[in-house]
């Protein structure tokens, strides 16, 4: 088990922010290679009663060999800038989150620009808070969007976990499914719109982490025979840190938006496991069905799991002018947050 090396709690806000822009397009990738709990049950000691009553999770998709995180995101980019009617050589941004990206260097983010044919919009990972990296990316893109020179941007959010965790290792393999989400993001001069507010925060552990591949312990034969380049997680410890930090930085954000939490419409919530779904909007007093859920289907797929969500509701025309919603996650670290915006 590891041990959280620093108990000193990092914790930034904003309030009052008015950040206006716009959800002008959303795009979704899915591997067509679909794993069932029955699957893993041939090669894990788990069943699917196992994996259902503790996730919530069915089922999850499988990136196919020969492909990279780059390539769902191109795959989940191109629906999302069709509906945003916008051409790739338009974008002053491609932002991708992702912590697997396609090499530790170059750039995800400029592979993916390259493949669209956006020659001129600047190519930015954000990798290290893993699961919430969308959420710090989603407050980057609002951000870019205030300088009069930046109109539009691709937000994309992917994650290939299945190349990263033990095929043996019941704890980490049943939990993670390989997906790519896509947002299209605007200026927007509605008033009210966009960002209205965000809370973040972090508290130094190593319960989540891949040891190996950086400059600590560089890659050898030694760490690859350990099986320092998966993925080592502390489920117990996950289950603490977010049923206790998402509730909080979701009540924080919605406080100083000036919004109370039962007059959200929708919450977009990490998709980590459905218990953690269910125990963080119980302990706001949201009815379950303001939160759409994809973790039962598509597992848990890092940074994309909320914007799978987001990307369904849109979908289905539930996302409405004027609605306010809250984006929430929490990733390894650990590393948190909330952002509270209003749909133009």
């Amino acid at each position: 088990m590891s041990v959280a090396l620093d108990q000193t709690l990092c914790h930034q806000t904003g309030v009052g922010l008015s950040v206006p822009f716009a959800i002008a397009g959303t795009g979704m990738h899915l591997p067509p290679e679909v794993v069932t709990n029955q699957e893993l049950t041939r090669t894990l000691d788990t069943s699917d009663e196992w994996i259902t009553s503790r996730t919530g999770i069915r089922e999850r998709r499988c990136l196919a060999p020969g492909l990279a995180t780059s390539d769902m995101c191109v795959a989940a980019a191109r629906p999302a800038l069709d509906a945003a009617g916008i051409e790739p050589g338009r974008l002053d941004a491609v932002v991708v989150a992702s912590y697997t990206g396609d090499q530790p260097l170059l750039s995800t983010a400029l592979i993916v620009k390259d493949a669209l044919g956006a020659h001129r919009a600047l190519s930015l990972d954000v990798t290290q808070a893993a699961c919430a990296s969308g959420i710090q990316a989603m407050l980057i893109a609002a951000h870019l969007l205030q300088n009069p020179s930046i109109s539009t941007i691709l937000l994309l959010a992917a994650d290939c976990a299945s190349r990263i965790t033990d095929p043996a290792d019941r704890t980490t393999r049943v939990f993670f499914g390989d997906a790519a989400a896509a947002v299209v993001l605007t200026r927007s001069d509605t008033p009210g719109a966009g960002l209205l507010s965000y809370d973040l925060g972090s508290q130094l552990s190593y319960d989540v982490q891949i040891p190996a591949g950086g400059s600590r312990l560089p890659a050898s034969t030694a760490t690859v025979a350990a099986g320092d380049h998966y993925l080592h997680m502390d489920g117990r410890a996950v289950w603490n840190a977010a049923t206790t930090r998402l509730p909080e930085s979701i009540t924080r954000a919605a406080h100083r938006a000036g919004v109370p939490v039962d007059e959200v419409r929708h919450f977009f919530l990490h998709q980590a496991n459905l218990n953690i779904l269910t125990e963080t909007l119980a302990a706001l007093g949201v009815p379950r069905d303001r939160a759409t859920v994809t973790i039962d289907r598509l597992g848990n797929t890092g940074s994309a799991g909320l914007f799978t969500a987001l990307h369904t509701t849109v979908a289905e025309g539930s996302l409405l002018p004027g609605d306010t919603y809250v984006l929430a996650g929490i990733g390894a670290g650990f590393q948190w947050g909330a952002l509270c915006l209003r749909h133009a």
